[in-house]
């Protein structure tokens, strides 16, 4: 992929879309130029994303959209509203021994990781739903027209690149688990597609065809749906007709906070990314990063707010909450004065000696703006019959359950690290981002935020600027820090020898993908497709 299609800045006679796919950017730029707004171009890629990002994205997960009208818009004048899409646990729990729930291994690049697929993994999907929910809302262009591009993409097809071939690698062991999925992503019992090869779905042509004309009761009451109850029942899930049916929406206030003259918008609990970022802002609030970008000094007060914000998360309890209100108390407890403040101090003293996710960011002409982020966990394995579509396995991820595999609380919204954000300067300057990545969604999206508000960048060196990410004592570089400053950093370390750490010879997808939008007050528009998750960027 060249810089062209990543990056781009100048001014929008349309709007500007960053997101993980051209296909996906091409969707949302066809519904910009037909006249619709950031919010019918977001629900426009999302459809698109959930075609040709099978791995990241499916009508068998959910997500967040962070909306924010502009100030004429007709309902939501120049406000801010976050759309919860993300899924719920069932309403019922069974013995572990009686359920489809199979643990395989994901194998990246430098590392191993361990999920755990079947229909016992499946929890309640909220995108279809989410999709409906918000075009009642913010859409103005038919809902039929707005599907219309990922509709032809099942139908025409997608050519696999090096980033999609990539992930199918990974995930490998999930997509040839069971016959039904292989007969879509397979070119050989063995072997899933590669780079080069068309990906057509004909089957989810056909579905999202007749989701477009009868409704979202399609999926969540029709034939679709008993067959899924039924395959449940006899097949070792936990979804009922009640799980589907009784699905809702739920829209929050966002969790806002003043940062030097932004105001940052983020996922608010239940969802634990947000509140975590807000948080590592909150500490460096009053104290000034230093004048140049990339030193010691610098990587040292990123890594020392990372940790302390880890410290915090567990001293709050953050990570062992299991229900809404549980977040909801931990998060009360994490911004409570006094805790707050111990850690702030601690950030000016000195210092101790793959998910499967995508974002989408977009505005329009008139400055809507919309961050919207998406996640199928990895997939379970699950082919939905009658509709091509890849279920969730969000019950079995380790991370997104804390009090541990078949003990969650029924009923309720699972939390999340998925954070859409929106920054918006004094000086009229707006920013949309988020980003997959796992744990390091925070992370990444708090250093984008960083090199915006901290060192005046636009979104182009924002997102390729280097990153770091710490956790468990262990910092992980990417290439492009000067290696001296580096040193000197690691230095700072409790571990402080360099074979102690991990220094990455490039950029990796293992930093995330923030995919992110800026315009300055005076229109001057920055788009940058993350390069570390194929991201693609344009202005219209």
């Amino acid at each position: 992929m060249s810089a062209e299609e990543s990056t781009h800045s100048g001014t929008a006679k349309f709007g500007a879309v960053a997101c993980g796919h051209p296909d996906t950017a091409a969707a949302a730029e066809e519904i910009l130029r037909d006249g619709g707004t950031a919010f019918d171009a977001a629900l426009a890629a999302l459809c698109a994303s959930s075609v040709v990002e099978p791995v990241l994205s499916s009508f068998g997960g959910g997500g967040f959209l962070l909306a924010r009208g502009a100030d004429g818009h007709p309902t939501l004048p120049g406000q801010t509203r976050l759309y919860d899409f993300f899924v719920d646990t069932p309403r019922q729990r069974h013995p572990a021994e009686e359920l489809d729930f199979t643990p395989i291994t994901a194998r990246f690049k430098t590392t191993e990781q361990e999920f755990h697929i079947g229909l016992g993994a499946m929890a309640t999907p909220g995108q279809v739903r989410g999709l409906f929910a918000i075009h009642r809302d913010l859409g103005s262009l038919p809902l039929s027209r707005i599907m219309e591009p990922a509709i032809r993409l099942a139908r025409s097809g997608s050519r696999l690149r090096q980033t999609e071939a990539y992930l199918f690698e990974i995930i490998q062991p999930i997509f040839l688990a069971r016959p039904e999925s292989r007969a879509i992503f397979a070119k050989r019992p063995d072997c899933l597609f590669e780079e080069g090869d068309l990906l057509q779905q004909p089957e989810l042509a056909g579905f999202l065809d007749a989701l477009s004309r009868e409704g979202e009761r399609l999926f969540y009451e029709g034939e679709v749906a008993e067959r899924l109850v039924k395959d449940c029942r006899d097949r070792g899930g936990l979804l009922t007709r009640a799980d589907l049916s009784g699905y809702q929406v739920k829209i929050r206030k966002p969790f806002s906070l003043n940062y030097r003259t932004w105001q940052i918008d983020t996922n608010p609990p239940p969802s634990a990314g947000g509140i975590l970022i807000a948080f590592a802002l909150a500490l460096l609030q009053e104290n000034p990063f230093p004048a140049t970008f990339g030193t010691a000094r610098h990587l040292e007060k990123l890594a020392r707010v990372m940790e302390l914000t880890n410290k915090a998360r567990i001293e709050s309890a953050l990570h062992e909450a299991a229900s809404e209100q549980e977040e909801k108390d931990a998060a009360q407890k994490l911004f409570s004065p006094a805790l707050l403040n111990r850690y702030r101090r601690e950030v000016s003293g000195q210092p101790h000696n793959p998910r499967g996710t995508t974002h989408i960011s977009v505005l329009d002409r008139s400055r809507n703006l919309a961050s919207l982020t998406l996640s199928n966990g990895e997939g379970c394995g699950y082919i939905l019959p009658g509709s091509g579509i890849m279920m969730n396995n969000m019950l079995g991820e380790e991370d997104l359950n804390p009090a541990g595999f078949h003990n969650w609380p029924t009923g309720s919204r699972i939390s999340s690290m998925m954070a859409p954000s929106l920054a918006r300067g004094t000086e009229g300057q707006v920013a949309v981002l988020g980003s997959g990545g796992s744990n390091r969604i925070r992370t990444a999206i708090l250093q984008v935020l960083v090199n915006l508000v901290e060192y005046d960048m636009d979104a182009i060196a924002a997102v390729k600027a280097p990153r770091l990410h710490v956790e468990r004592g262990l910092a992980s570089l990417e290439g492009g820090f000067d290696p001296r400053e580096c040193e000197d950093f690691i230095a700072t370390l409790p571990d402080n020898k360099i074979g102690n750490h991990h220094l990455w010879p490039g950029r990796d997808l293992f930093f995330g993908g923030v995919h992110t939008l800026s315009c300055k007050g005076n229109g001057q528009i920055s788009a940058a497709g993350d390069p570390r998750r194929g991201g693609i960027a344009r202005i219209i």
